[in-house]
């Protein structure tokens, strides 16, 4: 199938292109009289010359096949595609000289429970200076969705995709961007959001390569919940060997990748957890001592294990339901990183409870440690080599179409899931 734009007209064409005329992906195609490399993506553009006399060049193709190549179109004017291209489902719609791409993305139109997330459609023009467009492969599920989604977190302008990571295939570049080409794997957390999408513009700059040794899969999974680890462990509080830390909700996504990464770093890992099938997880992970919250006083079995010192850090997601346990739990000069609030906001602590034991209270954003382009590689790149290594094993337990994240999200706040949460792009158009 063949899309052209004629200078003189404001439609596209479209036509089904004979098997015969099609050029095999090894001899590459040809596009407007040149010739170029064969493409293997499902998406490509190409520019309309803008000079009547000059021959109409491919503007832009979207085929639903495994490979492809494309020859130029005639100077006479083609019918339009018949029955015969049934098969072929183009995604396209001209607004002027632009080509808009629809998809498909979850919507939020209100704040309130997951039933607000609505699957719509949506449409996305070409990627401008320094942007790129991609196709998601795999999207990560984070908390901090959640609290968007309720209003806890300021978010954007109602309606708002929500979602702040994601893995995917590059299908177009901005004007003059060099450094990324269509077909790159890239991956990207934090800003912009909208990662709950079949396809998204976002600037290059955020983008990370995947290496080849790491799914999509698993990219998604860990690139958000990793970078936390990293710098909640490596730039915090420097975790070493010999120190005790403490981490709550174990088993969870950035919990679960804490635990392996601070046993690796040669401390003594507690964890806390739910029930007893978390408390294998976890241990799995190289907590040294789980403990049961639902079974357990979590104080006294800190003090137990510690022989009455306590721990060097606390690392805690949960908020309300723990806070002051951790502050309880602290060895002198101890750090209480608070890095989320599952249970709800923790009820204010004053500054004289930190005096007893010289304690340090502190709430770190991920975004403010990795502001810029060097301190995004850094920590992406540990990640990713981590994984690589088998340092960090990433456990997908919990994957849904994208079109369902309302129940993914359910699933998350009522506490059925463990590991890591990932949406899979649905493949209808």
């Amino acid at each position: 199938m063949c899309i052209a734009k004629w200078p003189s007209s404001r439609c596209l064409w479209a036509w089904p292109v004979k098997k015969k005329s099609l050029v095999r992906r090894a001899a590459g195609c040809v596009v407007a009289g040149r010739r170029r490399p064969a493409m293997t993506t499902r998406t490509a553009t190409c520019w309309v010359s803008s000079s009547p006399r000059r021959r109409p060049r491919i503007l832009l193709f979207h085929l639903l096949l495994p490979s492809f190549a494309v020859t130029t179109p005639s100077r006479s004017r083609p019918s339009p595609s018949s029955s015969s291209s049934s098969r072929l489902r183009l995604r396209l719609r001209c607004s002027g000289d632009r080509i808009m791409v629809k998809a498909k993305a979850i919507r939020v139109h209100e704040l309130g429970g997951p039933e607000v997330m609505r699957w719509e459609e949506v449409e996305l023009g070409d990627p401008k200076e320094g942007e790129i467009r991609i196709k998601t492969t795999a999207i990560g599920v984070n908390f901090i969705d959640v609290y968007f989604r309720k209003g806890v977190y300021a978010a954007p302008a109602l309606p708002f995709t929500p979602g702040r990571e994601a893995v995917g295939v590059v299908t177009a570049v901005g004007p003059g961007l060099t450094g990324r080409k269509v077909g790159d794997v890239v991956a990207y957390a934090g800003n912009p959001m909208g990662s709950y999408a079949q396809e998204q513009i976002l600037p290059a700059s955020v983008a990370v390569p995947v290496p080849p040794s790491v799914d999509h899969k698993q990219a998604a999974s860990v690139m958000l919940k990793g970078m936390t680890a990293h710098v909640l462990l490596r730039r915090v509080f420097k975790v070493e060997s010999g120190h005790t830390v403490l981490v709550h909700a174990a088993a969870g996504g950035v919990g679960s990748l804490l635990c392996q990464w601070a046993n690796a770093l040669g401390a003594t890992v507690i964890g806390t957890v739910s029930n007893e099938e978390k408390a294998a997880q976890a241990t799995q992970d190289g907590c040294h001592h789980v403990i049961i919250y639902t079974k357990e006083d979590v104080m006294a079995r800190v003090k137990e294990i510690t022989s009455g010192k306590g721990v060097n850090v606390a690392y805690d997601s949960v908020g309300k339901d723990t806070y002051k346990a951790s502050v309880e739990c602290l060895a002198s000069r101890g750090f209480l990183v608070s890095f989320g609030q599952s249970s709800g906001k923790p009820d204010p602590i004053p500054m004289s409870d930190l005096a007893s034991k010289s304690l340090f209270l502190t709430r770190p954003s991920l975004m403010h440690y990795t502001a810029t382009r060097d301190e995004l590689l850094e920590s992406a790149g540990e990640v990713f080599a981590n994984v690589a290594n088998g340092v960090l094993r990433v456990r997908v337990n919990h994957t849904y179409p994208l079109s369902e994240a309302a129940r993914a999200h359910a699933d998350l706040e009522g506490r059925k899931t463990s590991g890591s949460i990932v949406l899979i792009p649905d493949t209808d158009s």
